[in-house]
């Protein structure tokens, strides 16, 4: 239906509204999942949703579901939407395109009075950052079946509060069993969060699949001992021991450029005391590449790298992976839907694979999936300068309702065919 048009202006002054819940001063989103600041957006996104006339459900992970009926209200319906959490120095964009740009998306049906075959329902995934409780995209894993709901429940943020109980406090553990939620597709819109779309001047992503990584949670224990008065000989130091890990980390990772990726971004430092050798460090690895067989030997090479650095410095080192997404290829047929919304929309497209991990890619393990892409400026995201267009967000939503459309129709011919 090429006479649906969303509401440009309208989309960028709700992803502007919005972007208030937990605004920082340097134009970004502090918006921790299960804090009140979600809480708060999650409210916004309820109120929207019922005004439309959808019903909303929650299950026991938090995740939102906004349904508007469809002709045949029998089967699974056609979902779409990403996550309201961001990073503690988030920009706007960053997942909220995804859940704005379905709600506008929907919006454009109801306003026009069009009516899906299939119904269909806008989705607010919880913790999709991992910021907060790790590791990422907890709610759409339980849904997906790779993590068991009370393992998802009983993570612990860095003050000991667990998920189940941050949910309660926000009031969003809902009725719904997590996974128990069948659906037809589910198509999710974001920012690249990468310059390849930017650089090359295409307007959409088609998104083929998401590149494997896996999460690492390393601690180092030496000795804490007084700076001024242990000789650099009889030291222990967990630091030195931590600082060449980082060192041989970021080397792995170029030896199997260019897609090799892996990065140390959180350490603690204990007892983090200018004037004492720290005795232990705590750091979380991040390794990702788009074939499996290759992601093996990244993390062969960084558990050897562990005690190879630490033994010589007298140092204990522990390793445990906390999470290992595989490589994802989206289904064919949600990818085709989303080419040819690309080309009815007068877009110019690129297929891409994801580098970042996206409720999609365990969404895809139990529906039909795909994902769509608009450049963001420099590539630049997890950071309150990120930003995109008005025109590019715009284009992100226009894309997306065309999608959900493309596949509505087919749907309903495999209905038809029965």
């Amino acid at each position: 239906m090429r006479n649906l048009v969303i509401d440009a202006d309208r989309l960028w002054g709700e992803l502007m509204e919005t972007a208030a819940i937990g605004g920082t001063p340097k134009g970004g989103i502090c918006r921790l999942t299960l804090t009140d600041l979600d809480a708060q957006v999650r409210a916004w996104f309820r109120a929207r949703c019922e005004a439309l006339g959808c019903t909303v459900t929650v299950d026991d992970m938090g995740a939102m579901f906004a349904r508007r009926s469809g002709q045949r209200d029998d089967i699974p319906p056609i979902a779409i939407g990403s996550h309201l959490d961001t990073q503690p120095t988030g920009g706007k964009f960053d997942g909220v395109l995804g859940v704005l740009g379905a709600l506008e998306a929907l919006r454009t049906l109801v306003e026009a009075g069009y009516e899906t075959f299939a119904p269909i329902e806008v989705i607010n995934w919880t913790n999709e950052e991992g910021s907060r409780f790790a590791p990422a995209m907890v709610a759409s894993g339980a849904f997906a079946g790779a993590f068991t709901r009370d393992w998802a429940w009983s993570r612990q943020d860095r003050e000991g509060v667990t998920f189940g109980a941050a949910l309660d406090a926000i009031g969003y553990r809902g009725d719904e069993r997590c996974g128990e939620h069948p659906l037809s597709a589910f198509f999710e819109l974001h920012i690249e969060q990468g310059p390849i779309l930017e650089v090359e001047g295409r307007d959409i992503g088609i998104v083929t699949g998401v590149q494997g990584m896996r999460w690492y949670e390393v601690t180092v224990t030496g000795e804490s001992a007084h700076t001024g008065a242990t000789p650099m000989r009889l030291r222990r130091n967990a630091l030195l021991g931590a600082a060449r890990l980082v060192d041989r980390i970021q080397a792995i990772a170029e030896q199997h450029a260019p897609l090799g990726l892996g990065a140390v971004g959180l350490m603690d430092v204990r007892p983090n005391s200018r004037n004492v050798v720290p005795g232990e460090v705590f750091f979380c690895v991040d390794l990702r590449h788009p074939d499996a067989a290759v992601l093996d030997q990244l993390e062969t090479e960084y558990t050897n790298s562990l005690r190879e650095i630490c033994d010589p410095l007298g140092l204990t080192v522990s390793s445990t992976r906390i999470w290992d997404q595989p490589p994802v290829h989206f289904d064919a047929e949600c990818v085709a839907s989303v080419r040819r919304a690309a080309e009815v929309s007068g877009f110019s497209a690129r297929e891409v694979v994801s580098g970042a991990g996206h409720d999609a890619a365990y969404v895809s393990r139990v529906a039909p999936t795909a994902m769509i892409f608009v450049p963001c400026r420099g590539g630049i995201s997890h950071n309150e300068a990120e930003f995109t267009s008005k025109l590019q967000c715009a284009a992100g939503a226009q894309v997306l309702l065309q999608a959900v459309l493309d596949y509505d129709r087919r749907l309903a011919e495999r209905y038809a065919s029965r």
